[in-house]
């Protein structure tokens, strides 16, 4: 069987309301708190749970997607306002990248994670 990740913790201001912001931008649902956390179902075999804390750093999460999917999340980015960008130092530019003949942004979330999402995968 090969590793799969099952689930990462995201720390959070308000992990309610980073958990609403994550889904309604990627297109997932949110359906509240369970216990301790305020899961996202990213996937079959991945969850976000994001968790409140008082500081922390900011993370990079970079999400591999289809093109019509790419397409709803720069809509969905681009209709709340939010700045996006073509690389991890330039994340506010306005522009999308087109490396390894795909497409792909960045934007940070309600807490600065840096959220990336693409059309071609690294490797």
């Amino acid at each position: 069987m090969p590793i799969v990740l099952d689930h990462t913790i995201v720390p959070a201001r308000d992990k309610e309301a980073s958990a609403r912001f994550f889904a309604e931008m990627f297109g997932l649902t949110y359906d509240g708190a369970k216990g301790h956390f305020a899961p996202v179902y990213v996937n079959d075999s991945l969850t976000f749970d994001f968790d409140n804390r008082d500081s922390f750093e900011s993370h990079h999460y970079a999400f591999y997607i289809t093109d019509a999917e790419f397409d709803a999340i720069l809509g969905r980015v681009k209709a709340a306002g939010r700045t996006f960008g073509s690389g991890p130092m330039t994340p506010t530019d306005g522009q999308i990248n087109t490396r390894r003949g795909g497409r792909g942004f960045y934007f940070a979330d309600l807490d600065g994670h840096l959220l990336e999402v693409m059309t071609t995968p690294e490797r």
